[in-house]
């Protein structure tokens, strides 16, 4: 380390690049997966994630510890909003590259290993990605945030820059949404 003029220190090139590597390389997946949601496919998530990368990098020194993973998450979140305005027409509306709910979804039933019963997972699968893609825009996000990535509502309050009961309310209808779309009334025998 360096002496800063201002009296600090200066990180070498060496340790930045190694705190880059722990802060933000084991959270590309989670970085891709939101950036995926947010622009609506795999190619202009990739561009979106490989700016938030150097925007990352070049805010490496700032970052004074705590979860690595929502900060990274809301440089993607940015840079996601910040490539739409530039890349997009208002008028378009993305509909999500829906992908990454297999990522997450749990393993499947040794009982169900039926091509029936896959069938079926994989169809109430595909039901749930377009449910979630067809909620409005601020909605969608903080399911993915919660229920995708797992964050706390504290860490998407801060993210999104709103109080942590905004968070609650949009993530209660979201769920309401996706439950009324998927059917999630109780079915009453006949």
């Amino acid at each position: 380390m360096a002496g800063a003029p201002d009296g600090g220190t200066v990180l070498s090139e060496k340790m930045l690049a190694a705190r880059f590597a722990e802060v933000v390389l084991p959270h590309l997946g989670d970085a891709l997966s939101l950036a995926r949601w947010l622009t609506g496919n795999q190619a202009d998530a990739e561009d979106v994630v490989q700016e938030a990368c150097l925007k990352a990098h070049a805010g490496i020194a700032g970052f004074a510890g705590g979860n690595a993973r929502a900060w990274l998450l809301t440089i993607v979140r940015n840079a996601s909003y910040t490539w739409m305005a530039r890349n997009r027409p208002r008028s378009v509306v993305a509909v999500g590259d829906l992908a990454d709910l297999d990522d997450v979804s749990p393993p499947p039933d040794n009982d169900a290993d039926s091509p029936e019963a896959a069938l079926i997972a994989k169809a109430n699968s595909a039901a749930v990605e377009a449910a979630i893609a067809r909620l409005p825009q601020a909605f969608r996000e903080t399911v993915v945030l919660r229920d995708i990535n797992g964050l706390s509502y504290r860490e998407i309050a801060t993210m999104l820059g709103v109080p942590q009961g905004t968070v609650m309310s949009r993530l209660a209808r979201a769920r309401g949404l996706l439950m009324t779309e998927l059917g999630g009334r109780h079915h009453e025998p006949a």
